[in-house]
């Protein structure tokens, strides 16, 4: 689900031109923004340097601001722009596309439990360890 590839066609199906590293920064900054450099760089497992040229490039392009946090001064954070909103939305509904093509042939309730299971999956992964060895 995470290669590089299924990004890229991504792109193309949302009919933009974006390049393939800064996809996923606009990505997480439309989701969680507004985000401080190194939040982001950490959570797309790369260098604080790297994400900085690249948040520069996006903020050059028009699709992300940076501005200094409201809670700590010293932090720059990123936050989306209208202009960047659009073109997070055309991804969203490439995204939407791209999966109903995916499940157009399975049964309505595969995909129940599907949607059932992740949802489980993704508030394990949120727990805290300690919380999860008490309620085991």
């Amino acid at each position: 689900m995470n290669r590089p590839q299924r990004d890229e066609a991504m792109v193309r199906e949302a009919g933009i031109a974006l390049d393939r590293a800064l996809f996923p920064l606009l990505v997480m900054v439309e989701r969680l923004g507004p985000i401080g450099i190194v939040d982001l760089a950490d959570r797309v497992g790369r260098d604080y340097t790297t994400v900085s040229r690249q948040v520069t490039k996006l903020e050059s392009l028009g699709l992300v601001e940076r501005r200094a946090s409201q809670a700590d001064g010293r932090v720059r954070e990123a936050t989306i722009t209208p202009q960047g909103k659009t073109l997070t939305d055309k991804i969203d509904m490439a995204r939407e596309a791209m999966a109903r093509a995916i499940f157009a042939d399975w049964p309505e309730q595969d995909v129940a439990d599907l949607v059932r299971l992740m949802r489980r999956f993704a508030d394990a992964v949120q727990a805290d360890p300690a919380e999860r060895d008490r309620e085991a």
